[in-house]
């Protein structure tokens, strides 16, 4: 397999994540749900300090307590109770800004890419409270359909953040 990338795929899969942040941003999660294949992961992973020999178990495993664990329907019942007006971490909503770089493709098989970025969210809530997550996103994507655009099939979030210093973490990354 020819693990090199064609700048018109780099390029699609860059413009595929700008988008995807803006739609969280303004709030579409409708549609940012749509970007995901229906196996989807979403996993974010607990981060503990560990010393520099057992740096590979600084992140717990995927059976192991995590800040989200989500498959596709777990999202969407995420996504369906901000609109029940119980979602009280979210009511007002949160606004955010999705900041995406760093953005590395390699190939996989069968049209699939694993796509490393660097994320950066910023929340502010309510006067006061502001809070910024940051850390590294590794997705899977793949060409979806015979239409060739890109769907999200599993995504991993390595938060730099040991304590998460905030009232809530309702989100999406």
């Amino acid at each position: 397999m020819n693990n090199r990338i064609d700048v018109e795929t780099a390029r699609e899969v860059e413009e595929f994540l700008f988008d995807e942040a803006a739609l969280l941003d303004d709030g579409h999660f409708d549609e940012w749900l749509a970007l995901f294949a229906p196996d989807i992961r979403y996993f974010v992973p607990v981060r503990t300090t560990r010393s520099a020999r057992e740096r590979d178990k600084e992140f717990s495993g995927t059976a192991e307590l995590a800040h989200f664990d989500d498959d596709y329907e777990g999202l969407k019942t995420r996504i369906r109770r901000l609109a029940t007006g119980f979602a009280w971490a979210e009511d007002p909503p949160s606004r955010t800004r999705h900041f995406v770089s760093n953005i590395r493709l390699r190939a996989l098989e069968n049209d699939e890419f694993e796509v490393t970025s660097n994320t950066l969210v910023y929340r502010s809530r309510l006067e006061r409270q502001v809070d910024m997550f940051s850390g590294k996103r590794v997705d899977r994507l793949r060409r979806s359909g015979g239409g060739g655009k890109f769907e999200i099939a599993a995504r991993t979030v390595y938060l730099d953040h040991t304590l998460i210093l905030t009232n809530s973490i309702s989100i999406f990354f």
